[in-house]
Order: structure tokens, then sequence, then C-alpha cells
């Protein structure tokens, strides 16, 4: 399995690719690798983030303005696996641009830049066959949002076409940090064990050191997003350091 959950809970972090520039970037998800996370997504700024909050548009914004493509996000996996070969690395996109780049050319650039996974957050599981079978063909693991909303059926579904880890959404609507985690998340990561043995991690809102450590008593990982993304926000010219320091606090409570 390309993702090692072996802290309780481990840390997932989430970067906008180019927000503020690519080398920028560089700089934070090899800060974020240092100062414990398991797993880095790399998202894929995107012109209409419909299920992204405030915090996370106005990152893609930015790094649109300076041309952020899928193509250059790819390579900086590459690079990024070039100098570390056991973090897992996901790349976290819309539809629109593995489409615009071509579903077989996509997922063969992605296996060969060292690749471990992909999140196409507006792929529903019930259309994702073409896309499961590319997948499949590069040893790419497909990774599923499951939402508090979805019937058993559906995430009965969404567990079946995982790879790697099921992605559960501690609540509904966009993304964003929350003063308190619903409980909506323990009962959603419930009932995915009936349907899984996989890790399961719990995203969308987890901003303090309290929210992450409350994530172990039920899930293997927790994914930090907005939270990442508004620190490198709030910390022009510091974004490494500052998001290092922010990671150290959320790892100190891991087991």
């Amino acid at each position: 399995m390309p993702f090692h959950f072996e802290k309780k809970p481990s840390l997932v972090a989430y970067v906008t690719s180019g927000d503020p520039d690519l080398a920028t970037t560089r700089d934070i998800v090899f800060a974020s690798i240092r100062g414990g996370a398991s797993v880095i997504e790399l998202g894929v700024p995107f012109s209409d983030p419909v299920a992204d909050g405030p915090v996370i548009q106005r990152a893609s914004e930015r790094a649109l303005k300076h041309g952020t493509s899928l193509d250059q996000v790819l390579k900086l996996a590459a690079e990024i696996r070039e100098q570390s070969q056991s973090v897992g690395l996901i790349i976290f996109t819309y539809l629109n641009p593995i489409l615009q780049m071509g579903l077989p050319k996509f997922c063969k650039i992605a296996r060969m830049a060292g690749v471990d996974g992909v999140l196409v957050t507006d792929l529903p599981v019930e259309e994702a066959g073409p896309y499961l079978a590319e997948m499949r063909k590069n040893d790419l693991a497909p990774v599923f949002l499951a939402a508090p909303t979805s019937t058993d059926e559906r995430l009965k579904r969404i567990a079946q076409a995982s790879r790697g880890f099921v992605y559960a959404v501690s609540r509904t609507g966009v993304t964003g940090a929350q003063k308190q985690l619903p409980e909506d998340a323990q009962l959603l990561v419930r009932r995915l064990r009936k349907y899984t043995k996989l890790p399961i991690a719990v995203g969308f809102g987890i901003s303090t050191p309290e929210q992450f450590s409350a994530v172990s008593g039920y899930a293997d990982a927790a994914v930090v997003g907005s939270a990442i993304v508004a620190t490198i926000e709030r910390n022009p010219g510091k974004e490494a350091q500052s998001v290092a320091e922010f990671i150290k606090q959320l790892s100190a409570v891991s087991s």
C-alpha cells in the first residue's frame, strides 16, 4: 500500500500548488514532510472550485494568476518524489484539467512522476468506470470522498472503488476550518467501517491540535487543508517556516 499511516492520527497535508508560487510550494511540502506529514495532497488550482471554501478559492486564484497548470503540478510531484521516497503523494484536482490533458496521458505521467493516488473532487463514483480502469492500468490509487449524506449503497461503492484509503468528509458543504468538528464524522467512519478495511482519513475543517488529536479516537488519519492554506496566506515571505511550526504543533499530539 502506498500510504503508511503509522501514527494515530497520521497527517494528510493539503497545499494549493503555485500559491504563492511553485518554488514556495515545494519548500512548504518539504517542511510538511519534515514536520511529520504522512501524505501530501498537491491541489491543482481550478477556476471554479465549487467544493472549496473561500480560503482555498483565494489560493486557487493566486496560483492561476501566474499560470499554474496540471502539467506543472505533475513536474512538482516528480521533484518531491525524487527527494522523498516514503511520503504518500496525491494529486487533488477537479475533473476538467484531467480531461483537457487526456485521461490516459494524465495517468501515465502521474505514474512516471511517482504519484501514488488521485482524488478527483467532482467525479462521482457512479460515473468513474473509464477513470478507474485507467488508474488500475497505471497502478494509481483512486481516492474518493464519502459524505455524511451518502446512502449505505453509495458508501459501499466508494469503499469498493477506493484504494489506499477512504476520505471521509466530516460535514456537508465546502471546505474550511471549523471551531468544532461535527459528530457526523464519527458516525460516517463507523458506517464506512462496515464496507472496508482500508484506512479512513477524516477531512474538511480540522484546524487545531485538539481537533487533530480527537480524530485518533475513531479514524486513521486527519486531512488538514484550509488551516495550512490560511497559514500560508497570513505569512508572506515566511510560508514554509510558518507551516512547519503549525504542523509540528499538530504532530505533537500524534502517538
